[in-house]
């Protein structure tokens, strides 16, 4: 029931293949200054892992030396926390690649990230920042008392800085995720909805919303057996599958990256520890064209990219 490779040639859909590279997605430590209900990384303060110089390196040299490849997703944890942070926004802003800063918004604040915001926008980074609700107490549940609060403060940060200002160049999406074990609501029906909170009531901007299914791994996926949902929710998430989704899943187009340097077809196969067929790392590989083509590994989590209209780490999918 729970095996997608089966549940596409149910489907007569073809077993997953990957297309050229055009999306590097760094994760790029798990140290993050919250520690959220829902996170499939399973980041917090007291985390350790951290890329190191020389990975950094070798990631700008695979950038340099693969023209196609469009945007640096930068992610974490807390990417900001990490010391090579802005080597590698400088350098990849240097080769003229997009580049993404998924954010928390709450790192912005802290005493020794003074700087990071105006550094964000004299680079021209795009910011996807979690806000999981528009709803103070909603937020504050799944990630912590008072996050609302300081979400809502670098929000006013940003925008002072001219992100999703009219006519401006600096793009802020907000990511929403459900509070348990459910599919978001549409896509752009909810981001009205933040539009207006955000707006009338705290006077913050943003460009777009993103919704993204709750991944039933690591975090998320404790809570779910603590509280005897596990099942039920990867039901509900088999019982959505949407083939119209299968297209547009992000893992054909991305090569995600640990910060140990291993490679790996998307966020939640590296935390699965699914790393690719061939080449394993950032050093065995010399020309990530010969990417192209080869299989995608598969599990019942990718069920939740499937259900629905779908879950990307650019939203929804149809």
């Amino acid at each position: 029931m729970h095996d997608f490779g089966r549940h596409l040639a149910r489907e007569n859909l073809p077993p997953l293949r990957r297309d050229s590279v055009r999306t590097l997605q760094v994760n790029i430590g798990r140290r993050c200054d919250l520690a959220c209900h829902h996170c499939h990384v399973e980041a917090g303060p007291k985390r350790t892992e951290s890329m190191d110089q020389r990975t950094a390196e070798r990631v700008v040299d695979l950038l340099a030396s693969h023209p196609r490849i469009e945007l640096l997703d930068l992610t974490g944890g807390a990417p900001e926390l990490n010391e090579c942070f802005r080597f590698l926004v400088r350098e990849a802003r240097a080769l003229g690649r997009r580049v993404i800063d998924r954010c928390n918004l709450t790192v912005l604040l802290l005493p020794e990230q003074e700087g990071t915001a105006a550094f964000l926008a004299r680079q021209g980074v795009e910011i996807v920042a979690s806000l999981p609700c528009y709803a103070p107490e909603n937020v504050d549940r799944q990630r912590g008392r008072g996050v609302f609060e300081r979400s809502i403060e670098a929000l006013r940060l940003l925008n002072e800085l001219g992100y999703a200002a009219p006519g401006s160049p600096l793009t802020l999406d907000l990511v929403y995720n459900p509070l348990g074990p459910s599919l978001p609501p549409p896509q752009a029906e909810l981001e009205e909805r933040y539009r207006t909170e955000l707006r009338e009531l705290f006077g913050s901007a943003f460009n777009r919303l993103i919704t993204i299914t709750n991944m039933p791994i690591r975090r998320f996926a404790h809570d779910l057996i603590r509280e005897g949902s596990l099942a039920e929710y990867q039901r509900l998430l088999v019982g959505h599958f949407n083939p119209a989704t299968v297209p547009g899943l992000m893992c054909r187009s991305l090569v995600s990256v640990d910060y140990e340097g291993r490679l790996f077809d998307c966020d939640f196969n590296q935390m699965l520890d699914l790393p690719l067929h061939a080449p394993r790392t950032i050093w065995s590989v010399e020309d990530l064209d010969s990417l192209n083509g080869q299989s995608i590994h598969v599990g019942a989590h990718c069920f939740a990219c499937t259900a629905g209209a779908g879950s990307s780490c650019s939203g929804a999918l149809t």
